[in-house]
């Protein structure tokens, strides 16, 4: 994987804009023209060694006699090579932040014997390297790389080949379709559309930007502002990393690291989470709508059910997946299964048939896909393994339990603002090997948080940080595609997805909403989490049944808080709340219809 990486990115995409100068050699010698520059064979070509190296040794290298002989000057080599060639081959994949937090994890294992904080015993270069690159058990070839090599790979392909079936173009018309003629419908179009790409998106940019360039200019259209109908499609976008059966990738890995439970667990268990999210970001869109009175489109400008009817077939490879999953195939299979009918699917049209040229394309399409995830989860790997042998996690619960006075709720919040800000800039994969590794621990061992809710917990904060600034990627690309502000797009998209931010904490004080335990526990929880989140985001849109005022908002909004938490008397304090301001916003809106009725004209 390295080694393509080396070969298809450039060190700089500077290098691909510069213009020949004249000189040959000195083109040649800055890597200036056509093909791969000499400098990146190299690096290609000393990856492949490194990693011939590690297959040709690895009896010798795992064994006992390593234990008792120690490894040699080659070793030592080949492992300071393959950590510098990981790093700088993320860089041009992946991007610069996750090499930062990497850098940082790399000198906190080699000199934190010095840090006034956290401090651990230290470990030599030599220790290190080794460590990282010739252990299967924690660095660069641990869980997140054995994951992506097994199932993360195969699903990606199969999100490129059920593409290249044109399924993005059927998801944007059924959205539109079902929710297209109602009260600021583009955009609740653009929520649905979205998220349901997302099921089969690894990246929350890649998919704002693929669904973003139909529905923008959609939302621009019916009266949305640039910003509103950016942050709109970049919230969405981000919920489809929420979404099961992929989400993100980080599901697969999810099923590792949380004992006892499958990856199809998993996928079950996220279907509520991430509907949750979503109705969120639905009440927010609809709710500014109502109070902007943006309508929806003509019915003569949404696709007929006759053209969607036509092309249903193509849902049948997320059907053969999804339904493989529920009866007991293992991912592995249940991906082939997916890829082969969605292979075979496009056969049935001219427009998506794959000739011998659009298979190699989609291959390539499928590595450039793949290879950032790979990158990530192999840095990400070093991250985890520096905070496991430094035993940073405990050290860092331990500091945050001090800071917090012992309580439970501020320690939530700082593990919150903790994963915000290790997501930053991480694609879903490397971020929530990141934050499951130093922030869930925090929980599950200083508190009674269940290991799955803890792990749900940082992954939803983890994938939030698209959409909250200053780093929010997702609501850039799409202020990008609505030449909008893009500090504007962020606070909007925030202020959008604010209602999903209560998620996790409502899976950390209801395990039912996880399906740990019976349904009568789960109805009344799923119930009062959705009033909850309806009179915040009426209270942040300053609109229910008409126009909030200040006072209104303000109740709204703490009762839509206090709904959330699992306390009869609290959430009882909070619905009295809600449901006099309720009272109070229907008699406003009933004099406002009496007074429009009686300000229009009367015929005789």
């Amino acid at each position: 994987g390295t080694a393509l990486i080396f070969m298809l990115y450039p060190v700089s995409r500077r290098l691909l804009s510069l213009q020949s100068s004249g000189n040959r050699w000195k083109d040649i010698l800055l890597g200036r023209g056509r093909g791969v520059p000499w400098y990146d064979v190299v690096l290609a070509a000393t990856a492949i060694y490194c990693n011939a190296y590690l297959y040709f040794n690895y009896e010798q290298l795992t064994g006992n006699a390593v234990q008792v002989l120690g490894y040699s000057t080659q070793d030592y080599v080949v492992a300071t090579l393959g950590i510098l060639l990981v790093l700088e081959g993320t860089r041009r994949c992946v991007g610069l932040p996750i090499i930062v937090i990497a850098v940082v994890a790399i000198l906190y294992a080699l000199f934190g014997n010095h840090s006034p904080v956290f401090q651990h015993a230290g470990m030599s270069w030599e220790t290190f390297s080794t460590n990282m690159f010739m252990s299967t058990g924690a660095g660069i070839f641990s869980t997140p790389i054995q994951v992506s090599a097994q199932f993360i790979f195969l699903f990606l392909f199969f999100a490129v080949v059920l593409l290249r079936t044109n399924i993005g173009q059927l998801f944007n018309d059924l959205a539109f379709r079902v929710a297209g003629k109602y009260t600021g419908g583009p955009a609740k179009a653009a929520v649905v559309a979205s998220g349901l790409q997302g099921m089969v998106s690894g990246s929350a940019v890649a998919n704002t930007v693929a669904s973003g360039s139909f529905t923008i200019p959609m939302m621009k259209k019916a009266g949305f502002k640039p910003h509103v109908a950016a942050a709109t499609e970049a919230t969405a976008s981000t919920g489809g990393q929420l979404m099961p059966p992929i989400m993100g990738s980080a599901a697969f890995i999810m099923a590792q690291n949380v004992p006892d439970v499958t990856y199809n667990d998993i996928i079950i268990i996220g279907i509520i989470p991430a509907m949750l999210y979503f109705l969120g970001a639905f009440l927010s869109v609809h709710f500014d709508a109502k109070k902007n009175m943006l309508r929806g489109l003509p019915v003569e400008e949404l696709p007929t059910w006759r053209s969607l009817l036509s092309r249903v077939d193509l849902l049948l490879p997320l059907v053969v997946i999804v339904t493989t999953l529920l009866v007991g195939f293992t991912p592995m299979r249940a991906a082939l299964l997916g890829i082969v009918t969605a292979f075979l699917l496009s056969f049935i049209r001219a427009s998506t048939r794959l000739g011998f040229r659009a298979m190699i394309d989609m291959l390539i399409d499928a590595a450039r896909t793949a290879l950032p995830v790979i990158a990530a989860c192999a840095t990400a790997g070093i991250v985890a393994g520096t905070v496991t042998s430094t035993g940073l996690a405990g050290q860092l619960g331990h500091g945050l339990i001090a800071l917090a006075g012992g309580s439970f709720l501020v320690v939530l919040f700082l593990v919150m603002v903790a994963c915000i800000i290790m997501g930053m800039g991480l694609p879903t994969t490397a971020n929530y090997v990141v934050t499951s590794t130093v922030a869930a621990p925090i929980l599950y061992n200083n508190f009674d948080v269940p290991i799955l809710a803890a792990h749900f917990f940082v992954f939803f904060f983890g994938v939030l940080s698209e959409v909250t600034p200053p780093v929010c990627l997702a609501a850039y690309a799409g202020a990008g595609l609505a030449n909008a502000n893009p500090m504007t797009t962020g606070f909007t998209a925030l202020k959008i997805a604010v209602a999903g931010f209560l998620v996790p904490y409502v899976l950390i004080f209801e395990p039912a909403m996880l399906l740990d335990g019976p349904i009568w526990d789960l109805i009344p929880a799923f119930v009062t989490v959705v009033i909850g989140m309806v009179a915040l985001s009426g209270g942040l849109g300053g609109f229910l049944l008409t126009n909030a005022n200040v006072l209104e908002r303000t109740v709204l909004i703490v009762s839509g808080i206090l709904l959330v938490i699992p306390q009869l008397l609290v959430s009882g304090i909070g619905a009295i709340g809600a449901i006099i301001v309720l009272i109070i916003q229907y008699a406003k809106s009933a004099g406002e219809r009496k007074q429009a009725k009686a300000d229009e004209p009367q015929t005789v």
